[in-house]
């Protein structure tokens, strides 16, 4: 994406005008660290909200009810969207169609078919996704790690992140949660979306998939509250991945296993045991039946704190517009994530393992049927 492609910024400050539409948890967030200026470079031009009531209070940001109306109201540059999550793909497109460049909150859509067409509607436009996650230095470190060929051919991993815990009080929060037609999941695209973005960003797409998840087991809910799937890659990796949102005090812990040695990510400490001699050779070459090689114990330090997180995404974004800055996270790479969590879902509803690239009309049948189901 080039400053060619794109129209010229009609600010003659230079500020993207920028309009947030969706003003609940999140949304509210990210209008709000646009007024207060923590996003250099934009300005909170609009906000809209199908309740009124959230609109005020943005200072002089004009106010919609009418996501339409802002695209086409000539004072917004791009657009926050940040809405339930089967709204993501018509509003997506009518934003794009208006010319508008795009934030998408997470998830980018609620199934692979639909982002297919959100992205495709996207050409010549900037889209970017909200994954913050990726601006964590301990995550950025680990990909680091493993790219830079420190571990050297990565065996497996594990991934247990069960410190999603939610409350009942949360899925009553509102209507559309843990619904198949309000979420079109649960805590895989709700929670651990972020998860399954860092999984295919750090170890990339897996061959197959294999999964076992409980539907409603800890919550009044028809979607899945527990989830455990068996990834497996065409090189030979292998890995497992386990949440929740019905565990408490949970866990978040990454383990990697490469020829060189075992990687450690247990909340925010990062811990390498290096082999001295990589396992193949050491296998290979000892004399002995019972010996390991030698290991160096690192504890690798991290920068303190977890990054910017969404301003970090907000102000990539602005800069992406302004001055043709790489966007952390594009939008066509939000389709990994959603096809991942699609491809999870379908192995556990038909019992089966599950081949990637996933069928997009085939999981949307799926989800057709799920969600024409009497709770």
């Amino acid at each position: 994406m080039t400053a060619r492609s794109r129209k010229k910024l009609p600010s003659a400050n230079h500020l993207v005008r920028l309009g947030v539409v969706g003003l609940g948890n999140m949304g509210s967030v990210h209008a709000r660290s646009i007024l207060e200026g923590r996003v250099p470079g934009g300005t909170l031009a609009a906000v809209c909200d199908v309740d009124t009531k959230r609109t005020e209070g943005f200072g002089e940001a004009l106010r919609f009810d009418d996501a339409e109306a802002m695209f086409v109201c000539g004072t917004v540059d791009a657009v926050v969207i940040a809405v339930p999550h089967p709204f993501h793909a018509p509003l997506g497109k009518s934003a794009f169609r208006a010319g508008l460049e795009v934030l998408m909150e997470k998830p980018l859509t609620v199934h692979k078919a639909e982002a297919l067409e959100l992205i495709a509607a996207s050409k010549g436009r900037l889209f970017a996704v909200m994954f913050n996650q990726r601006t964590d230095p301990c995550f950025q470190k680990v990909r680091a790690l493993i790219q830079g060929g420190s571990l050297g051919t990565i065996r497996r991993f594990t991934w247990t992140i069960t410190d999603w815990f939610r409350t009942h009080a949360y899925y009553r929060s509102s209507p559309w949660r843990a619904s198949w037609k309000g979420e079109g999941g649960g805590v895989l695209i709700n929670q651990a979306v972020h998860n399954m973005d860092l999984l295919q960003w750090i170890f990339g797409m897996p061959a197959h998939v294999r999964a076992v998840c409980g539907f409603g087991k800890f919550h009044p809910i028809e979607v899945e509250d527990e989830v455990t799937a068996l990834l497996q890659y065409d090189a030979g990796t292998s890995g497992v991945f386990i949440t929740t949102s019905g565990e408490a005090p949970g866990i978040n812990r990454l383990e990697i296993a490469g020829d060189n040695g075992l990687l450690v990510l247990d909340g925010e400490s990062l811990r390498f045991r290096k082999n001295e001699v990589p396992t193949p050779e050491f296998s290979r070459t000892c004399k002995t039946g019972y010996a390991r090689p030698a290991v160096w114990e690192v504890e690798i330090p991290l920068p303190g704190g977890r990054g910017p997180q969404h301003e970090g995404i907000l102000r990539n974004f602005v800069n992406a517009i302004l001055h043709d800055e790489a966007l952390i996270a594009p939008g066509a790479e939000g389709l990994r994530s959603l096809e991942l969590i699609n491809a999870i879902l379908m192995s556990a509803v038909e019992d089966r393992t599950v081949d990637l690239p996933l069928s997009a009309p085939r999981f949307a049948r799926l989800l057709k049927k799920l969600q024409s189901q009497k709770p």
